[in-house]
């Protein structure tokens, strides 16, 4: 009888476990590049994970993500030492990001967890640039 109620009780809270982490499921994941030269580069996901967020010292000058097809859906000129970027008009899917910062390219990856969001109507929000350039 005692071990029928540990069973049932074991079996229960797996199950609240498991409905409570289906809510709080990712929109996207990120894979950093480690890279030392790409240490300049503060990129990561906004606490919803559906925006990437780039900071740098130097000026962004271009980001651009091509899926597994090989095409590209996200193409933006920023000009700017941060932005960010909303990550819900992609396809469901790994995206390889390239950000370009002069003369830099550096490269990580997005996956994708969910579909489409369907307000997925803003851009990218360009926040801060300098007037020098660093060299």
């Amino acid at each position: 009888m005692k071990k029928t109620l540990v069973v049932l009780t074991i079996a229960c809270s797996g199950l609240l476990c498991n409905s409570a982490n289906a809510q709080k499921k990712d929109f996207a994941l990120i894979e950093k590049n480690v890279n030392i030269t790409a240490s300049d580069l503060f990129h990561d996901l906004n606490t919803t994970k559906d925006t990437l967020v780039l900071n740098g010292d130097k000026r962004i000058r271009n980001v651009y993500s091509i899926n597994t097809n090989y095409k590209r859906e996200t193409q933006e000129y920023i000009n700017a030492n941060s932005a960010k970027v909303p990550l819900t008009h992609l396809t469901k899917g790994k995206h390889i990001f390239v950000v370009e910062q002069v003369p830099l390219k550096i490269v990580f990856v997005v996956r994708v967890l969910q579909d489409k969001k369907e307000f997925s109507t803003i851009g990218v929000e360009k926040i801060t640039a300098s007037t020098n350039d660093k060299k």
